[in-house]
């Protein structure tokens, strides 16, 4: 029997990290729930966050403090997250996508480190294909355009075989300056390079994203179905809402300048 396909939505503002975080759990609870009667969709959401550094479950509070105190005060927020990985940066000009899917659909169950190897030979895929980017091999986990730049990051959490949080891929220069203030991932010496950067072109994050679905569709074996916000129910009345909060906040903080 052919697997039921991933339904996807694209945000249009820069949404905030944590009420993002919490919509995350929403829809974990929700999935968990269904589950039981085998109702429940496989979702992909793709976004650019509000400036925000995020620390992965590697870090103490006590180890973040003095970074917490100089990233806010430049007008970012911090958050320490529950995905694997350390220290990162999200913000506009960057792609996340956090896909929430049930591996157990999958026969056999898919494993974690399969779900993670797919994701990052969609953004593989994505960057040679869409952009004949040639990228470099590394022992990190990522995808990098030289063994010292950095372009996409995976971090993600599976519980109950449901996953959560994913992959950001930098599309425009503007996330580099604020990657600048920190080592990102704990990789001293990598430095954040983008599509913009790799190609000179002119490139923008909605851009991306219908080649990125197809792909990620593609390396999942599933069809991708844009998710239907009319059809009212306690997923999409999540999203909605968020998508609302987002749409109030006004500006963001710029990025820093040295």
């Amino acid at each position: 029997m052919p697997l039921p396909p991933i339904f996807y939505h694209a945000f249009r503002p820069p949404l905030p990290y944590r009420p993002t975080w919490l919509l995350q759990e929403s829809l974990h609870r929700i999935q968990l729930d269904a589950r039981r009667s085998a109702n429940h969709n496989d979702l992909l959401l793709l976004l650019e966050h509000r400036p925000v550094y995020t620390a992965g479950r590697r870090q103490t509070e006590h180890e973040l403090d003095d970074d917490r105190q100089r990233l806010t005060a430049i007008g970012a927020d911090f958050v320490s997250a529950s995905r694997g990985g350390q220290l990162t940066y999200h913000g506009p000009g960057q792609i996340v996508g956090y896909p929430l899917l049930d591996l157990s659909r999958h026969s056999p169950v898919m494993g974690a480190r399969d779900y993670v190897c797919r994701m990052q030979k969609t953004l593989e895929l994505h960057l040679k294909e869409a952009h004949g980017l040639d990228l470099a091999p590394s022992e990190h986990t990522g995808v990098f355009l030289d063994p010292r730049t950095k372009i996409a990051s995976i971090g993600v959490q599976v519980r109950h075989r449901l996953t959560s949080h994913g992959f950001a891929l930098n599309v425009t220069h503007e996330p580099r300056p604020w990657f600048d203030e920190v080592v990102a991932c704990g990789l001293d010496g990598v430095k954040a390079g983008s599509i913009q950067s790799a190609t000179g072109k002119p490139v923008t994050v909605q851009g991306e994203i219908p080649g990125l679905v197809e792909r990620f569709g593609r390396l999942y074996g599933r069809d991708m179905v844009r998710l239907d916000l009319s059809q009212r129910n306690p997923s999409t009345d999540a999203i909605l809402a968020l998508e609302q909060e987002a749409a109030e906040m006004g500006p963001w903080a710029k990025a820093p300048r040295k």
